[in-house]
């Protein structure tokens, strides 16, 4: 049987085996992707891409834009809320202009916020992994898998057609059930199943019950069912999700054309509605958590790591966040940057931070609940907002300073560039170009110091860069690239002759507040502890 050899074989095409992909082959490493579906979704699934996720795939060429202008051919604004109908006189609403309510965010990140459908960013980021080399497969199945110390042997299938391929690592992004969890004996925990959606994709004109250019997101609770309806979709349809329950004898063959038209007239509050029933389709609401994100040479991103229920709009973002941190971490160690034992990093840093998530949604969805059937939820987070880019991470990757308090969350608002937070956006001017200190980060490692003392530092970097072989970026502020507001020092906790480490991700690993006797040595050892060399 016909053998293929890469480093990295992803399951999965949703999104986090995409950018998984995406980012593994713009570092040049050799990935295929398998995906037992034709394509990408059609389904809008999943809205909005929030910063934090901008963020990390940004590396990518033309990338930003290209979502950018998906948002830009929607809408200019989101509203959220919970009301009976459509036609409700009085929703109550969650939020109400998202614009105004995220403007906060231009003042933390460069990145755009883009409330754009899961299908229209799949298909930008399966062209962008097939221009950057990703060797992408739809209708192709993973058959089975065998791991040794040395790699990682499995079977696919296409056209009936069977091949073997070795990897060494591989990317288990395969949804929700994750046969490779199951094949692997990862246990979960979380609440489990909680219950069915039949997401229906319909056209019919909403004049006067939605507003143009703006995304209409309403959880729904009437007599009859309890859902969600969005319009402005961008997929040229609009979609309205109702819930079942499989325990109650209720399943997808309820759901017969006839019936998902009367329940879109429900829904809009518009008995008389002409509506053209264009897809359904059967989604798990669900919170299943993974135990455990490394099982020796696989590692769990997305649903196969962290299922949520869809109440917040973070659980894509999220999956993308874990496909884009699981490539960079790969390739530092594929290129031998690092010890294969930084992997463990992922663990330790992801799944604090996908529980959090799952569990905030989960919250959010008793929230939406009649209050009889919230026994046992969580409560909401108390600054929801701020989570959607204040997390911290703790593992050896990061090199805590002394009294950190093991946080996992910070108010985003007030950066202070502590070592686990990401570090802070500050405008900087690059011959007379505004940038982002975010626009430096994802290639490799980046070493910030402050003007006074700062060319200690740059020399002990370039030594430290050649010792040891990494990708290590070195940047004097206030030389070459001017502090536009003079918000760095304080924002990166340094006085001068101090300097900070940022990781590819952007994450702050390290920081000295002040001057260093012997910088060369001190960067050295610093970098072989975060490498795990």
């Amino acid at each position: 049987m016909e053998q293929e050899r890469v480093s990295v074989l992803v399951v999965g095409g949703g999104y986090a085996g995409l950018s998984a992909a995406a980012l593994l082959a713009w570092r040049e490493i050799p990935v295929m992707l398998v995906e037992r579906h034709p394509s990408t979704s059609i389904q809008p699934k999943a809205f909005g891409v929030g910063p934090r996720a901008v963020e990390l795939l940004r590396p990518l060429p033309g990338i930003e834009e290209a979502l950018s202008d998906i948002w830009a051919g929607i809408g200019e604004n989101m509203r959220i809320a919970i009301a009976q109908t459509l036609t409700d006189p009085n929703p109550h609403m969650i939020i109400n202009d998202e614009v105004t309510e995220l403007a906060f965010l231009r003042d933390i990140t460069p990145a755009v916020n883009v409330g754009a459908p899961q299908a229209e960013v799949e298909r930008v980021l399966r062209a962008k992994a097939e221009e950057v080399g990703a060797d992408l497969r739809f209708s192709t199945e993973l058959r089975s898998l065998e791991q040794d110390e040395d790699g990682v042997t499995a079977l696919i299938r296409a056209e009936g057609v069977d091949r073997m391929v070795r990897a060494d690592y591989v990317v288990a992004a395969d949804g929700y059930r994750s046969p490779l969890r199951a094949l692997l004996d990862v246990p979960v925990s979380g609440k489990g199943e909680l219950g069915q959606l039949c997401s229906i994709m319909f056209d019919a004109d909403l004049t006067g019950l939605v507003r143009e250019r703006e995304v209409t997101l309403w959880y729904l609770q009437n007599d009859v069912f309890t859902g969600v309806i969005v319009t402005g979709t961008g997929v040229g349809a609009h979609v309205l999700g109702v819930n079942f329950d499989a325990s109650k004898d209720e399943s997808e063959a309820d759901f017969t054309e006839e019936r998902c038209v009367e329940l879109v007239r429900i829904g809009t509050g518009r008995p008389d509605l002409d509506v053209r029933i264009l897809d359904k389709t059967t989604f798990a609401m669900a919170h299943v958590l993974a135990d455990n994100y490394r099982a020796g040479r696989v590692f769990f991103a997305g649903d196969a790591a962290h299922t949520m229920p869809p109440t917040g709009g973070q659980g894509g973002s999220t999956a993308l966040q874990d496909g884009c941190d699981i490539a960079w971490r790969l390739w530092l160690v594929l290129t031998g940057q690092a010890g294969p034992a930084f992997l463990d990093s992922y663990d330790a840093e992801r799944r604090p931070i996908g529980t959090l998530t799952a569990d905030a949604q989960l919250a959010n969805l008793g929230v939406r609940m009649p209050p009889a059937a919230r026994i046992g939820y969580p409560e909401p987070l108390e600054d929801p907002v701020g989570a959607l880019i204040g997390y911290r991470y703790h593992s050896t990757a990061i090199l805590d300073e002394p009294g950190d308090d093991g946080s996992l969350l910070e108010d985003p608002r007030v950066p202070n560039g502590r070592p686990g937070s990401r570090a802070p956006h500050v405008i900087l001017d690059w011959d007379g170009q505004h940038i982002s200190t975010i626009d430096l980060f994802g290639s490799g490692f980046v070493l910030l110091a402050a003007k006074h003392g700062g060319q200690a530092w740059m020399d002990a970097g370039r030594l430290v860069k050649e010792r040891l072989g990494v990708q290590l970026t070195r940047v004097v502020v206030d030389e070459e690239l001017m502090d536009v507001e003079g918000r760095f020092q304080e924002r990166y906790g340094v006085r001068g002759g101090g300097a900070v480490l940022v990781r590819p991700d952007g994450y702050v690993a390290w920081r000295s507040e002040d001057a260093d006797l012997d910088p060369a040595a001190t960067l050295e050892q610093v970098m072989r502890q975060i490498l795990s060399r």
